[in-house]
């Protein structure tokens, strides 16, 4: 009868080990998705002062736009959190945009060698923050399945595991923006 008893006590201590384990690697790579897009803004905002220097020497009544740029990256750096981090960072990517729609309006800049490699460089940074939010999301979202299903959401619960937040798209990128090609056919 004690080696039944001890052979019940031994699968529920493994039980515990084995899914306590499984939420710290949860946990774990939740952390390492985040680092992988806490890269890419670092990169962004490595980049940037680049651009700004480009555009000063063409578009030098573009100053406020320049100077908002410099800010929200200030503020990308200095975020606590990846959902500030983010908010910072979804701010930063449309004056950036906004850098490159004024380029528009200079050939010269247009033309530069130097502009459009780091134009492409930024893009191509967006398209792997982009990737690292889809990638960051999914993680976190495996992660909070297992956090609320049983039974290893008793094992969070006795250990305080916490569910992870999902970064959030802004409602202004949410919305179908509005075309009007009315003007083009006449």
């Amino acid at each position: 009868m004690t080696w039944i008893i001890l052979g019940v006590i031994a699968l529920v201590v493994i039980f515990v080990i084995v899914s306590y384990n499984g939420l710290v690697k949860n946990r774990m790579q939740t952390k390492e998705a985040w680092s992988q897009i806490d890269v890419q803004l670092k990169r962004r905002n490595d980049l940037l002062p680049n651009l700004i220097e480009t555009v000063k020497g063409y578009a030098k009544y573009e100053g406020s736009t320049l100077k908002k740029v410099a800010e929200l990256r200030n503020q990308v750096a200095a975020a606590t959190s990846p959902a500030e981090a983010m908010k910072a960072s979804d701010a930063l990517t449309r004056q950036v945009s906004g850098i490159f729609a004024v380029a528009e309006s200079y050939p010269d800049l247009k033309a530069s060698a130097n502009f459009v490699k780091l134009q492409e460089e930024l893009t191509n940074t967006e398209n792997k923050i982009s990737y690292s939010r889809q990638l960051y999301n999914s993680v976190v979202s495996n992660y909070n399945v297992k956090l609320e299903t049983f039974p290893s959401n008793i094992i969070a619960g006795m250990f305080g595991f916490k569910a992870a937040d999902f970064l959030q798209t802004p409602e202004e990128e949410k919305s179908v923006p509005k075309v009007d090609f009315s003007g083009l056919g006449d």
